[in-house]
């Protein structure tokens, strides 16, 4: 079967290609083989393949950390799956068959599309966390979102409305402009037209959000933290733009508070949150709350240009990779 695989770093484009690589065979107890239908991309997968993420890059690497696909064979002791189910999972990936535990995959319905489920783990289950573990998001409070057209910033627009926030939304650009407020945002800034939007934001929030949710950083970090209210709560979501250096005595001044969220290190310390997170999120889904915004997909021999593609932000929404 086919797999896109990563041997030495770089630039996706560049080092990304498709190998032939060994047929599974039956899965082992409490496993499934599940043929990987779409796959979703993020961010992460472009630094794995720079060397420039968290967790070091293991050769060879296969992108994609979130799949959709229908089991095609069940191992012994696997009780509550069968052949032709339609299933979620984190990691999968760029690959045509993957063996996954049982256990690490969730159903879903038949009127939920395999490209919009691809969207759902990762940018769903890290605004799930930033909203709600990290922020405590409540019903009333005031939501800033950079970056609301990404994939991200458009899940943190949804689960944001889905509890009660009024969200302002900065995007770039009409196009994008015009999603964030598809997406249910209560107010759009267009940082084209409006490249500094402190006063902005703050005249529409009142004088400041309680919570933002950057998943830029860089230079509008700064921009975000001179927006929060007292008491607020900054979310540090990504660095697309850059890691700024947050200065101290502001923080202080303004008496807000500035929030790691990693996600991925949460699993690893409460392995049981994953099923909390995708179990609401799957509920949302059922409500049209939650309905991701998707880039038009690729097809799988496009799976390295995809990934170049956002990281070079050429994309808006979620980039998702259908594979069969």
């Amino acid at each position: 079967m086919r797999a896109w695989q990563l041997h030495e770093l770089g630039d996706p484009i560049d080092k990304l290609a498709v190998h032939e690589i060994d047929d599974l065979g039956p899965p082992t107890p409490g496993m499934v083989n599940v043929a990987i239908e779409a796959v979703g991309i993020a961010f992460p997968d472009v630094l794995q393949c720079r060397g420039q993420y968290q967790v070091k890059t293991v050769f060879p690497h296969t992108p994609g950390g979130e799949s959709v696909g229908r089991i095609i064979e069940v191992g012994d002791g696997v009780a509550d799956l069968e052949v032709g189910d339609r299933v979620m999972m984190l990691g999968g990936g760029l690959v045509e068959q993957v063996e996954v535990a049982a256990s690490g995959v969730w159903k879903l319905p038949d009127s939920f599309s395999s490209v919009k489920a691809a969207a759902v783990p990762v940018n769903y289950g890290t605004t799930w966390f930033a909203l709600h573990d990290r922020a405590h998001l409540a019903s009333g409070e005031t939501l800033l979102v950079t970056g609301a057209a990404g994939g991200t910033g458009s899940a943190a627009i949804q689960l944001g409305k889905a509890a009660g926030a009024r969200v302002i939304a900065v995007a770039g650009g009409d196009e994008k402009v015009a999603q964030a407020r598809a997406l249910g945002a209560d107010e759009v800034i267009d940082h084209h037209d409006t490249p500094d939007f402190v006063d902005a934001v703050r005249d529409l929030s009142g004088g400041g959000v309680d919570v933002a949710y950057d998943p830029v950083g860089g230079d509008t970090m700064h921009q975000v933290r001179r927006c929060m209210a007292w008491d607020g709560r900054l979310l540090v979501i990504g660095f697309v733009a850059g890691i700024p250096d947050l200065p101290a005595n502001h923080i202080l001044l303004k008496n807000y508070s500035v929030v790691g969220v990693h996600w991925g290190a949460s699993l690893g310390r409460d392995p049981e949150s994953l099923g909390r997170q995708m179990t609401s999120v799957l509920e949302l889904a059922g409500t049209g709350a939650v309905d991701p915004l998707i880039y038009p997909p690729y097809d799988f021999a496009a799976g390295a240009r995809a990934i170049q593609d956002l990281a070079e932000r050429k994309t808006w929404g979620k980039v998702v990779v259908e594979v069969g």
